[in-house]
């Protein structure tokens, strides 16, 4: 059975295992005070928030979002990270997550949810492609 909900204190190891993996994923290091300010923040749940998805109470997936202003709407929720188990893969954890963001942001008055990832991320876009539209835009980054 797949729960998506609030991490909690007990979900710290597989949440850390998961966001590891995420960043590997996408080829990025992060010290351990990262994930130590990330979970803080979490635990907060003021500027940043996560939520977890357990298949059969096992921590498989993991989400991070935040909301912002927009100049152009009412605040808009961005979801920043979102990492699924490889062996959980293909079961709806991604695509419960992302609805259960979207329900969490219009809850707020958001209006809209966006996200990004890497062009290379085939899986990932078959299912971003299903759910959500893409609007074309191509994101630009410097590094500071």
């Amino acid at each position: 059975m797949l729960t998506i909900g609030k991490l909690t204190d007990a979900d710290r190891p597989a949440w850390q295992e998961l966001f590891v993996a995420y960043n590997t994923f996408y080829e990025h290091t992060l010290p351990d005070e990262a994930y130590d300010r990330a979970w803080d923040e979490f635990r907060r749940d003021t500027a940043l928030h996560a939520l977890g998805a357990k298949l059969d109470g096992r921590l498989v997936g993991i989400t991070h979002f935040l909301v912002h202003p927009s100049t152009t709407a009412a605040d808009v929720c961005y979801l920043q990270d979102l990492f699924t188990a490889p062996d959980a893969r293909g079961q709806g954890v991604a695509r419960a997550l992302i609805r259960e963001v979207t329900v969490w942001a219009g809850s707020r008055g958001c209006s809209r949810v966006y996200w990004s990832t890497h062009e290379s991320n085939a899986r990932a876009r078959r299912l971003y492609d299903r759910v959500a539209v893409n609007r074309g835009f191509l994101r630009y980054q410097i590094d500071l």
